[in-house]
């Protein structure tokens, strides 16, 4: 899909910016393809800078509560430093490496409910316009898509999926935020848990895995949140048995052997798991997944034309400046 954007600050006659994204959705810490196709204005224009942005759609929290707002967690400068003739038309290449705790956004093809977005920036001498926003696709990595069958084929459900504003508590977190995969118990779990949190850490080396589960409280306590770590390698994803080690580390959640999420996080860091949970739009919970791994429930017809236009709805000038990461 082609997203024209249009300088908008320079009013009619400005030049135009299409970005064309190549070679489908990009994976953590994978490198993301394109071009810039400009198309110069009525006039000449000196292009001093263009850059790309990554932009995600954060929960935050609040004295009021929760709320959501676009955050800016990478900037990437792709070109500039050229006159741009009265319509003249340029091409410019890109290949820009995003981050490694980039969110994922879809579980084979079906949206999650996360959304992300790629801006173009355009600054030319006397202005500047970011312009519109291009959905951004992310797909796991496969030792991100190895734990989340396993937790499918074990008998747990997909509920929903949001980013968390905030860091976890003594991990090596270097984006401004999290994101968590809500899933619902498997039956034989049901009395255990009230649903778990996944999250991945991914960097160069492997993936930290951190599963929060929320315990049911007894007859005379109140339920509390177990935390348990654990790192994967990228490497021999395909030999390992992943069913059994996702069910190892269910079975410690399960019998209290991960730490109480009070005391495993520090002052002032955000307590991982401790928010509502709101499912993205016309996501439901998923009743069976059974053999074929998490399933991913889409409900009353959401497609992923959707997903791009509340990328648009909501990015659009709202992003957060200085929350690089």
């Amino acid at each position: 899909m082609v997203f024209k954007k249009l300088l908008g600050s320079l009013g009619v006659g400005g030049p135009t910016v299409d970005t064309v994204l190549e070679g489908g959705p990009v994976q953590p810490g994978g490198t993301l393809h394109g071009q810039l196709r400009l198309v110069g204005g009525k006039v000449d224009f000196d292009i001093e800078q263009i850059t790309l942005e990554l932009v995600a759609r954060v929960e935050a929290e609040h004295d009021d509560g929760e709320a959501e707002k676009a955050v800016s967690f990478e900037r990437f400068i792709v070109g500039g430093g050229f006159r741009l003739a009265e319509g003249e038309r340029r091409s410019i290449p890109f290949a820009v490496t995003v981050p490694w705790e980039t969110p994922v956004t879809e579980l084979h093809g079906q949206p999650l409910g996360v959304v992300l977005g790629l801006r173009t920036e355009l600054a030319v001498v006397g202005g500047k316009d970011k312009g519109d926003l291009d959905p951004l696709t992310v797909r796991p990595l496969p030792a991100q898509e190895a734990v989340l069958e396993a937790f499918g084929q074990l008998g747990f459900g997909f509920k929903s999926a949001d980013l968390e504003y905030g860091h976890i508590g003594g991990a090596s977190q270097q984006l401004p935020f999290y994101q968590e995969v809500e899933l619902t118990p498997a039956p034989q779990c049901a009395h255990a848990m009230r649903e778990i949190e996944v999250t991945f850490l991914a960097n160069p080396g492997g993936m930290e895995v951190v599963l929060e589960a929320d315990k049911p409280g007894g007859l005379f306590s109140s339920g509390h949140d177990a935390v348990n770590r654990f790192t994967v390698g990228h490497q021999g994803v395909g030999q390992r048995d992943w069913n059994a080690e996702v069910e190892g580390w269910v079975r410690q959640l399960a019998a209290g052997h991960g730490a109480h999420a009070p005391h495993d996080y520090g002052h002032g860091e955000h307590h991982h798991g401790d928010s509502h949970h709101r499912s993205g739009p016309g996501m439901g919970t998923v009743v069976a997944a059974g053999a074929a791994g998490l399933a991913v429930g889409v409900v009353g017809g959401m497609v992923a034309a959707e997903v791009v236009d509340e990328v648009g709805d909501f990015l659009e000038g709202d992003d957060e400046e200085g929350e690089e990461g």
